[in-house]
Order: C-alpha cells, then structure tokens, then sequence
C-alpha cells in the first residue's frame, strides 16, 4: 500500500507559540490521483501545505513523500528548495508570477530551474549549455501550448487576464517536472467561463502527464467534480475522509462547513 501512495502524512501537529495550528493530521495520497482538502477559513489547509513544501516544519509526526525515481524521502527539516527539487511544486492563493516578464519567460524560470549549468557554462556557452537553452525553449512553447496560452507568447505577466494568470502559474509550475502538483485555491477570483477552463486543465494534468494533484480550494461544484477523494478539515483537525458522495453526506462535514448537500449551494464565502 505504501508504495501507492505519494504522500503519506501521520500525525503530524504544527504549532504556532500556544496556538495549534495542525492538531495529529493524517493524510494519504495516492499516486495519480487528484485529492482535494476542504474546510472553512482558518482550519488549516495552508499550514498543510506549507508543511507539505518545507515552509513550515512540524513539531510532530511525519511527511514521506515517495518519489517514483528517488524512493521514500522525510519532508521534514527540508527547506523548500530541496523539496522542489524532489519533484513537488505548488501554486500559491496569492499570485506569484514575475509581473516584468512574459508568459515565454515566466515558464522558462521552472523549466531552468531544474537544470545543471552552472556560472561557468552560462557564461562560456559551452555546448552542454546551448543545449539545455534550447531544450528549454522547447519545453516552455510545449507548455504554454499545453495550458492554451501560446497566443500570448510575449505578453507581459502583468497584463494578462485573471484566468490567464492562473494558468501561467500552473504552466510554470509544470516547468519543474514534478511528480505531484499543489494547488492552491486555483479558481479563487475566475469566472464561471474560467473554472470550467481549469478542471478540464487539472484533468489534463493528470490524464496526460500522470501527475498526482493535490488541491485546496473553496468553490465546491469545482471540488465535487474534479477531486477523487476529499479531507475535510476543521480547526487543524481532519473531521471526514471519502469520495464526493459521502462527503455530501456526512453531518459532521455539513454541520462544520457544507451547510447544504447541494454542490451548487455548498461554497465557503472568501
């Protein structure tokens, strides 16, 4: 079962001074599958997430994330950079492009990041170097391609629209070649026309890159239809586990966050 799983979480608590954020959090995800956590505002979802990248560390429990190339590594007492490099990447509630920049350009920042040149080979341009350029380059149009923005090539990050943005984020994000992709609160600010955009993008994901997502996120209809499975926490705690069908259905769940069975209904105010 171990091996199935990408991220396995146990007990892990995260405190804050006298303040509890994360209170023996368990969580199982598994390869390939799209997971969603839920709950209302302040239960924690990005304390887990910060944990989960390094930006935060536990006090107690574990995070192994089980890498298909690298084999199981503790999460724990890693600084972000070293987890990205494992092969995990993440988008952010708030918008993080590099706004002086394009589309183009924004993407390469992730798909370099992963490679080998160092100062010298920069500066020399020794043939290793001319080769990952251009495979960069390569890989940043397929990409662009690949979240529908290759029209916008050279449009500044700065002047494209709301779901445009989200969607660079995502690109960028893939540009790492991770094995599992964060995402946080992704739809937060789209409009109707842009959530439907993106669960087919997040689908996409997984169906043609095989690529574990991880998904926070307020809009339920959104959440209902993407995710395999559902955590639902409450006050740094995980009140319920399943599938869509019987997180509608659990008092606890609808007493907690919910407040209606119905999907159309169900949405936590930002």
């Amino acid at each position: 079962m171990t091996s199935d799983l990408i991220f396995d979480v146990q007990n892990v608590t995260l405190r804050f001074g006298g303040v509890t954020s994360l209170s023996s959090v368990t969580l199982q995800h598994r390869r390939g599958e799209i997971l969603a956590v839920i709950g209302p505002n302040g239960a924690g979802k990005t304390s887990l997430f910060n944990s989960l990248t390094g930006v935060y560390q536990p006090q107690e429990g574990t995070i192994t994330f089980n890498s298909a190339s690298r084999g199981a590594t503790s999460i724990i007492g890693k600084m972000p950079h070293s987890v990205a490099r494992l092969g995990i990447a993440r988008t952010f509630q708030a918008s993080r492009l590099f706004n002086a920049l394009t589309t183009f350009e924004n993407i390469k920042v992730g798909v370099e990041s992963g490679q080998k040149t160092g100062p010298i080979g920069a500066m020399l341009k020794l043939p290793r170097t001319r080769h990952e350029e251009n495979a960069s380059d390569e890989r940043a149009l397929e990409l662009l391609e690949f979240v529908g923005l290759e029209h916008r090539l050279n449009t500044m990050a700065d002047s494209l629209p709301y779901g445009d943005r989200r969607r660079l984020e995502i690109a960028r994000a893939l540009g790492t070649n991770p094995e599992v992709l964060l995402l946080d609160e992704p739809a937060a600010g789209t409009n109707p026309a842009e959530k439907s955009e993106l669960t087919n993008l997040i689908r996409k994901i997984g169906r043609e890159f095989g690529i574990s997502v991880l998904l926070i996120e307020h809009d339920m209809r959104l959440v209902m239809a993407l995710a395999e499975r559902l955590y639902v926490l409450n006050f740094g705690s995980v009140i319920a586990e399943g599938t869509p069908d019987e997180i509608r259905a659990n008092p606890a769940v609808i007493d907690a966050y919910l407040g209606s069975t119905d999907p159309d209904t169900a949405k936590e105010s930002h």
